[in-house]
């Protein structure tokens, strides 16, 4: 089985917990229907946040919804000025049957405005 890469964002309200679980969940949720997978699929997701998101990992979210067994690992962003802020970034990845063109990459909320050229 193929592996891929699938990446994704989303831009929380707030620097707090419940903000940044809300919208992990909803990210990584998102990035695995858009692709037909399940969690034995995947074979490991990074999460970065902007330095500007401190009150969570979001990798909680992600056992939340049913990744016990897949390794995650948290990290921030480097602090460029001028980058968006508290945005919850994703790569994840996958063996899946699907091409890299059929691959779809997941950018909600404000983060759309990240990768125009892919956003979904």
């Amino acid at each position: 089985m193929p592996v891929r890469a699938i990446r994704g964002a989303v831009q929380v309200e707030a620097d707090e917990r419940a903000a940044i679980l809300g919208g992990t969940a909803e990210l990584v949720s998102d990035v695995m229907t858009r692709n037909d997978l399940v969690p034995d699929d995947v074979i490991s997701v990074l999460f970065t946040v902007t330095p500007d998101l401190t009150t969570e990992f979001p990798a909680l979210a992600a056992r939340k919804i049913g990744f016990h067994d897949v390794p995650l690992l948290c990290a921030t962003e480097i602090p460029v000025p001028g980058a968006l802020p508290r945005v919850v970034r994703l790569m994840m990845h996958v063996e899946t049957s699907r091409s890299r063109s059929e691959i779809q990459h997941v950018y909600l909320r404000g983060a759309a405005a990240l990768r125009l050229d892919i956003a979904q």
